[in-house]
């Protein structure tokens, strides 16, 4: 398509300042800085709600009305105080546009007495709520949008120690039906349920994690970056995060170490991590990441180092073109950038893509992107004049939410919850993922409470023989996950299907169980020692660290033979990072791994770690 933009000239610079000075230019009024945001031709920009109704947006989510909450960071930068002694604290609003006409029409005080609020999701009979020290569940049973009591705190320990912006932050529900979560690399955690001693939280030095809804476990999903800002999933269930200073996109591989290491323990015997996907920047600074802030060869190539927000589109209303490509804000320029995804060996690579939105608002500060229920995307304006790496400019009065539509999409007026089963399992195969995610969650709530599934894991597995697209078998594979349809015999046999990604999931879901019956492993074997398909070994890698000692060592005696996978940029990394913690349980066998290994940088490594235990 060709890619015209519409604007109107702005009267205020882009960038008047980068943070660093005290003179500071007055923000464009809400609608005049929708009106003139530059958009590609199709495209138009709404704001959906500005100053007073909104403050300080730190995330949001949707629920299954359509509607919006949002969480105001009233409190920020000030941990357990409230700012210049005012009474406000950090709230959770709701937001809903009736009429259909892209602003909202009702504003609903939901909670009123948060401090330091860094992300929000709905699901379950509640709002789950970031917000450092604590995890909160806040529970709303009957959806009255009144709490029905005090928040439940479901953990503890989460850092807020050490700066004011680089912590846990937002969330998303993950396919399999997991709560996702970011995390900072600067204020490490130690988690536990509130009267855990120290010595037996959890260390986390930050990267994402995740958090059963139902069985109440939490875990760690990957270590590293510095400060990742949101996570969102493509078709094939891939997480994929930005991070807020260079590099700024990384896959997320389960059990993975990431750049840049910042010399946390917790990844110690790493020794080299996973590197960005991203084969570009954002910025022109080097080592100085803000020297080129507002410089026109920085703007030409994406305007900053400095990203938040993740937003993977599969929203159905955009041109095909934007489907499976990653959306981030871009804080220093203004913008929303735009990264296409492509398949490179085990996992991914990203190349720069026109960015989608620039503001000419000097204020716009994008914190959280994503679709909805119309396949429209929602932009959170933290609008303030500090930058990310200062808070000396925090101005609280103001803040937007901006809508991105194409064309006229079509608004549909459905409370997903209300929906029957039957046609929860039918909108599995929605164009809209807003509608496949939202439903999905439905049907696991519903198992939650105690429903009969036989008649919609019957359903599912008929979609699933049935569909012959791959997202749309990996949707009823999901689906059948959550409402537990599936089995061990039903998944093993997926370990033969054709397609990499079906074959991925199921060593994946089977390895969730933290051990392997003696077939299963078997099966891991075969596919690691003769397996086509460097995805599938990926995922047998990142499995090792799920999985016991005694089921780890056949599988990688297998996968360090596979010299094809030596130059990959998971693979040999990966199979490391699952066969470390085994020098402590047979040093023989571990060596010997070297002996036969085809892949130079695991010999390396084990070569290093063995030294490493001598006095």
């Amino acid at each position: 398509m060709t890619r015209t933009y519409h604007f109107v000239v702005a009267a205020l610079c882009v960038f008047p300042t980068c943070g660093l000075c005290d003179e500071i230019d007055a923000p464009l009024p809400p609608l005049e800085a929708a009106r003139t945001m530059m958009v590609p031709e199709g495209f138009k920009v709404t704001l959906f709600a500005g100053e007073p109704d909104v403050r300080q947006p730190i995330g949001f989510c949707i629920d299954d009305r359509g509607r919006l909450w949002v969480a105001e960071a009233y409190n920020y930068p000030n941990h357990g105080t409230t700012p210049n002694g005012s009474e406000l604290n950090d709230r959770i609003l709701i937001f809903e546009d009736v009429d259909g006409d892209g602003q909202f029409d009702k504003r609903t005080v939901f909670y009123d007495k948060l401090n330091y609020v860094t992300g929000i999701e709905v699901g379950f009979g509640g709002a789950w709520v970031m917000s450092p020290p604590y995890f909160y569940f806040i529970p709303d049973q009957d959806g009255d949008d009144v709490p029905d009591g005090d928040p439940q705190v479901l953990l503890d320990g989460f850092g807020n120690h050490a700066n004011s912006h680089n912590l846990a932050n937002g969330f998303a529900w993950g396919p399999d039906g997991w709560l996702y979560g970011t995390h900072g690399r600067t204020n490490y955690s130690l988690l536990g349920k509130p009267g855990t001693p120290d010595d037996e939280r959890i260390h986390y030095d930050g990267g994402v994690y995740r958090y059963h809804p139902v069985r109440h476990v939490w875990e760690p999903f990957a270590d590293g970056t510095t400060n990742p800002w949101g996570i969102d999933f493509d078709d094939y269930g891939q997480g994929f995060v930005c991070n807020c200073v260079n590099p700024h996109l990384f896959h997320v591989i389960q059990g993975a170490h990431y750049e840049p290491w910042r010399n946390r323990e917790s990844s110690q015997y790493a020794y080299r991590r996973i590197d960005t996907i991203a084969d570009h920047l954002h910025f022109t600074g080097g080592n100085d990441v803000r020297g080129g802030i507002g410089s026109e060869a920085e703007d030409e190539i994406g305007g900053g180092h400095a990203h938040c927000g993740t937003m993977v589109y599969l929203g159905g209303s955009w041109p095909d073109q934007y489907r499976n490509t990653v959306f981030m804000n871009n804080i220093h320029g203004r913008r929303v950038n735009n990264d296409i995804l492509k398949r490179l060996g085990s996992g991914y690579t990203a190349s720069h893509g026109a960015d989608l939105m620039k503001s000419q608002d000097s204020w716009f500060m994008g914190v959280t992107i994503m679709y909805g229920s119309d396949g429209s995307v929602f932009v959170s304006d933290w609008s303030d004049t500090g930058e990310c790496h200062s808070v000396k400019n925090t101005r609280r009065h103001t803040g937007r939410i901006y809508k991105i539509s194409y064309g006229q999409p079509e608004v549909l007026r459905t409370n997903v919850s209300e929906l029957t089963d039957e046609e929860l399992v039918a909108l599995q195969l929605h164009d809209n993922d807003w509608w496949v995610r939202h439903a999905r969650r439905v049907l696991h709530e519903r198992v939650a409470s105690g429903r009969d599934m036989t008649s919609v894991n019957k359903r599912l597995r008929a979609m699933y023989e049935e569909q012959a697209d791959v997202p749309h078998k990996l949707r009823a594979l999901w689906a059948l996950q959550v409402t537990g349809g599936l089995d061990e015999s039903m998944l093993s046999e997926q370990l033969r299907h054709e397609s990499e990604y079906i074959r991925a999931w199921a060593v994946r879901l089977l390895s969730d169980n933290k051990s392997l019956s003696p077939a299963a492993l078997d099966q891991f074997v075969i596919l690691a020692a003769t397996g086509d398909s460097s995805f599938v070994r990926l995922h047998l890698a990142s499995a090792l660290q799920s999985l016991p000692p005694e089921q780890r060592w056949p599988i990688a005696e297998a996968l360090v033979t596979r010299s094809e996978d030596a130059d990959d940029a998971n693979l040999p990394l990966m199979i490391w990072y699952g066969i470390e913690p085994l020098v402590h349980e047979d040093l023989n066998r571990f060596i010997r791994m070297a002996a036969t290994s085809q892949i130079p940088l695991v010999r390396q490594h084990i070569a290093r770690r063995v030294a490493a235990l001598t006095p």
